[in-house]
């Protein structure tokens, strides 16, 4: 086995398991230490003894590598895939084999930890069949938000990682862009028109009174580029940021319009997230409203918690053909089209 990839796959299962975040960036920066290294170079250091005394390679790292490079899948990785085999929650399994995609992800290029080719790696050992790249747009400077320029740069490396894929996977153009005090979208007209999904979310004044958040979300969902509604509460119920209350806002009014301008809610599968709360999936559900199940992944390992997002989504009662992520690629790709 490539000892890149073991080490890579190793983080990838531990995030998956919610794992201290050193232990997963240990096995991460072991895989950057040994990446320029030839397979003969790295098996001389491993031999003699070099490699263990490398700064960043520790002895779990260490006995990783080594194993790969015997030829057979290091324990720790099979112990790993073991549990990885096991669901993250006890529902929502059939939805989430439903699941084709996932809309709301996040590289190294604003506030995610790892390379854009990483995060397609991981989609693809969970099966997905398409990935939306969506980091922050520039309004949101303590996330890296994306320039213009920067955002152009990026479609052109998408470009490039889709040209060596296999057709049965596509990533998709993105972004997620702050929903303005003024309800206008964080990024220029001319720009979210070049992507496949605009997800619009608020990031500031998320205790506002709710007429104001209200006219704010309304300006944001009746703009034509506006594809999805990001974590439209805002809240936290548990995790290392503590916890924030929900925003207030009319969600009647809400997910009417998001029915009305074809504006999919977002599900969102974070843990400490769990947006929107039940009572509004079933009032955006009553709306008529069509449905995204997200991971808002931040890291490869986090691709996988749509299994929060389908436990969710299915104890609300929501169909799987209101949630647009169960759709084919063409089909999804049609619906984005921006509205007239």
């Amino acid at each position: 086995m490539d000892a890149i990839d073991a080490l890579n796959e190793t983080a990838f299962w531990l995030e998956r398991e919610l794992a201290d975040s050193f232990k997963v960036q240990a096995f991460r920066r072991a895989a950057g230490v040994i990446a320029g290294l030839s397979q003969e170079e790295l098996a001389a250091r491993v031999k003699d003894g070099r490699l263990k005394r490398t700064k960043g390679i520790g002895s779990r790292t260490f006995e990783v590598i080594s194993q790969a490079l015997s030829g057979a899948v290091p324990d720790y990785l099979e112990n790993l895939r073991r549990r990885g085999a096991e669901p993250l929650v006890n529902g929502g399994h059939e939805l989430n084999a439903e699941l084709r995609g996932d809309l709301h992800s996040h590289s190294n290029w604003s506030d995610g930890g790892s390379p854009i080719e990483v995060m397609v790696t991981a989609a693809n050992i969970l099966g997905r069949e398409y990935l939306a790249l969506t980091d922050h747009s520039p309004n949101l400077t303590i996330a890296n938000g994306l320039s213009p320029e920067r955002l152009m740069e990026q479609l052109t490396v998408v470009d490039g990682i889709n040209n060596g894929q296999s057709s049965s996977f596509r990533l998709l153009t993105g972004i997620e862009v702050d929903i303005l005090e003024d309800g206008e979208l964080d990024q220029s007209a001319e720009l979210l028109s070049q992507l496949d999904v605009v997800v619009a979310s608020v990031h500031s004044k998320l205790r506002s009174d709710k007429r104001s958040m209200t006219r704010r979300m309304l300006a944001a969902i009746e703009n034509p580029h506006t594809n999805v509604l990001g974590h439209c509460t805002g809240r936290l119920v548990k995790g290392s940021r503590g916890t924030r209350p929900p925003s207030e806002f009319d969600a009647e009014e809400i997910f009417a319009s998001c029915a009305e301008h074809s504006v999919a809610v977002e599900i969102n599968s974070r843990p400490e997230r769990q947006d929107p709360p039940d009572e509004l999936i079933r009032i955006a559900l009553d709306a008529g409203c069509l449905f995204s199940i997200d991971s808002d992944a931040h890291a490869p390992g986090q691709l996988d918690f749509l299994q929060y997002g389908a436990e969710r989504a299915g104890a609300n009662g929501v169909p799987a053909d209101r949630i647009i992520t169960t759709w084919p690629v063409d089909r999804l790709l049609e619906w984005l089209q921006p509205k007239p």
